[in-house]
C-alpha cells in the first residue's frame, strides 16, 4: 500500500533567501490582498445604492439579494485580508493546515457565486421587468439606484474571479502534497518485478 506524503509535515525552507518559494509566497499575498480592494469597493457602492422620489424610496436593503451581495461582500473582504496576513508569514505548512485553507477558499468563492447571481438576477427584472409575473422595470425610474447597484455587482464578480484563482491554487498546494495514484496497485509491482 502506496503512504502518501501527508503522514510527513511538509515545511517550506522560505529563509530570508530570495528563492522561488519567497517569490511565490509575496505573489500569493498580493493576489490574496487583491481582492480586499474589490470587495470594498462593491460594498460601498451597495450601500451607497439608494434614490428616492415623492413615491418611493428605494434603499439596497429593501432588497434581500442585495443586501446578502453586501455582506458577502464584508465577509469575503475580511477573510481575503486575514488570509493575505496568513500568506505572508512563513510557516510550516501541515496538511491539515492545507486542507482548511483549501476548504475557506472554495467557500468564500461559493459565497460570492452565490451573492453575485442572486444579485444579478434582481438586477436583469429591475432593468427589463417581467411581463409574466407583472413586474415592470423600475430602472427607468431609479437609474442611478440601478446603475451604482449594477457597478457594485460587476466589481464582486471581477472579486469572484481572484476567488476562483485562490481557490485554483489551494488546491494544488493541498493536492500536490499527495503521491499520485497507482494504477493496477499490485499487478503493476508484480510486472516490474517480473520484468527485472
Amino acid at each position: 500500500m502506496a503512504q502518501g506524503k501527508e503522514s510527513v509535515s511538509v515545511v517550506e525552507m522560505e529563509g530570508s533567501g530570495n528563492g522561488p518559494a519567497v517569490e511565490m509566497r509575496h505573489l500569493e499575498t498580493l493576489f490574496r490582498l487583491l481582492p480586499v480592494g474589490l470587495c470594498i469597493s462593491a460594498l460601498v457602492l451597495m450601500l451607497k445604492s439608494e434614490q428616492s422620489d415623492q413615491y418611493m424610496q428605494l434603499d439596497y436593503s429593501n432588497v434581500d439579494a442585495f443586501r446578502c451581495l453586501a455582506y458577502a461582500n464584508g465577509i469575503c473582504a475580511g477573510y481575503s485580508l486575514i488570509s493575505a496576513f496568513d500568506s505572508m508569514v512563513p510557516v510550516s505548512h501541515h496538511i491539515s493546515r492545507s486542507w482548511i485553507l483549501f476548504l475557506l477558499d472554495q467557500g468564500i468563492t461559493y459565497l460570492m457565486l452565490a451573492g453575485g447571481a442572486v444579485a444579478t438576477q434582481v438586477l436583469y427584472v429591475a432593468y427589463k421587468g417581467d411581463e409574466k409575473a407583472t413586474w415592470e422595470q423600475i430602472c427607468g425610474s431609479y437609474g442611478r439606484f440601478c446603475n451604482r447597484a449594477g457597478a457594485s455587482v460587476i466589481i464582486s464578480f471581477f472579486a469572484l474571479v481572484c476567488f476562483l484563482l485562490l481557490s485554483l491554487l489551494s488546491a494544488y498546494r493541498l493536492f500536490s502534497k499527495y503521491d499520485p495514484p497507482i494504477h493496477g496497485g499490485a499487478k503493476l509491482e508484480d510486472q516490474t518485478t517480473a520484468q527485472i
